[in-house]
């Protein structure tokens, strides 16, 4: 490994870095991703590599690994997304042992099959959140947080903006909004990601007695969620031509100004965390705006490290100023790139 290689290893006391060319110690390393250490397992690191762990299938999380340890749901969208996968599943909660690491994989509840990652070492041990959620999923698995020495946690949504309603508002929002705009004759569609929030929306609107029309792309996931047990309701391939009643969920920039192909009379609605930020809104003002999201919202972090309190937090993606957040409230915070 090169001396330039712009590798950094981060051990439980923080050592300075970096350390010698080829040098494993400490619980974790960063090089251009996230690995474990001493094996240099990958935690979702999106480029090839022999031993991958992938926390869920969307793809800045995924890639085509020698070996992919993931959970069971993750294993089979991943295999739709990226072919034929070698994968290794992990039961939830149960310990293996892969290259000299006990793992253990536990619920995150963002999506369908998402799952964070326990590991325990002589060092200490550490829980990898990726992306998660607290609140209740339609169609996720309850997150299940555990506590560990050193907590690494994404933070998409670490801006006090990103305060989201409760979940039972916003989805009384999304039924109420989606069932006025049937009632006046329009086809409601709605942008929503193919992957986790296209079938979260659709369980929520079929399980109001709303049935859903997919485009092509969501379809063939959610056949995927139903072969592994989440069942979606009433929803049926988009076929060209709105049918009355029905809503149509598309994946996002399916839907232009000038609607959607086939219909004559449409609502666009957009369901993400993103509708806080008012600058979101602007772009369509005339559009719904729903801010359902299936990540951690800002109390929702401050909430699992409080939970948790571990000896130091690593945070990834979202603003640096979470971290700041975190100091000021007496954690050991620090931002991992």
């Amino acid at each position: 490994m090169a001396e330039n290689s712009g590798q950094q290893w981060l051990s439980p006391e923080m050592a300075p870095l970096p350390k010698p060319p080829g040098h494993v110690s400490g619980l974790f390393g960063i090089d251009r991703g996230l690995f474990l250490l001493p094996s240099r397992i990958a935690v979702d690191v999106t480029r090839r590599q022999a031993i991958g762990f992938i926390s869920h299938a969307h793809m800045d999380h995924a890639a085509h690994h020698a070996l992919a340890l993931c959970t069971e749901t993750t294993a089979r969208l991943v295999r739709h997304r990226l072919g034929n996968v070698t994968t290794k599943v992990m039961p939830w909660g149960e310990p293996i042992e892969v290259a000299g690491h006990v793992l253990k994989a536990l619920p995150a509840g963002h999506i369908f099959g998402s799952a964070m990652l326990y590991t325990e070492h002589q060092r200490g041990s550490v829980l990898y959140t990726g992306d998660f959620r607290l609140e209740e999923s339609a169609t996720a698995e309850p997150a299940e947080l555990c506590q560990a020495d050193y907590l690494i946690m994404e933070c998409t949504f670490g801006h006090p903006r990103y305060r989201l309603p409760a979940r039972a508002t916003v989805v009384e929002m999304l039924i109420e909004k989606v069932t006025q705009a049937i009632s006046r004759g329009a086809t409601p569609v709605i942008s929503a990601y193919v992957l986790g929030k296209s079938q979260e929306v659709t369980k929520i609107l079929t399980s109001a007695g709303i049935p859903v029309l997919q485009d092509p792309a969501v379809y063939e996931i959610s056949q995927i969620y139903q072969e592994a047990g989440c069942d979606l309701g009433d929803f049926r391939l988009y076929s060209g031509r709105p049918v009355p009643g029905c809503a149509v969920i598309v994946p996002p920039r399916s839907v232009t100004a000038g609607g959607l192909p086939g219909a004559l009379h449409v609502e666009r609605f957009h369901v993400t965390g993103w509708a806080m930020d008012p600058r979101r809104q602007r772009t369509a003002p005339n559009d719904h705006w729903i801010p359902l999201s299936d990540h951690a919202d800002f109390d929702q972090l401050l909430s699992a490290v409080e939970q948790l309190s571990p000896k130091a937090v690593f945070c990834t993606h979202g603003p640096k100023s979470f971290v700041e957040e975190l100091r000021g409230r007496g954690h050991d915070a620090r931002w991992l790139e």
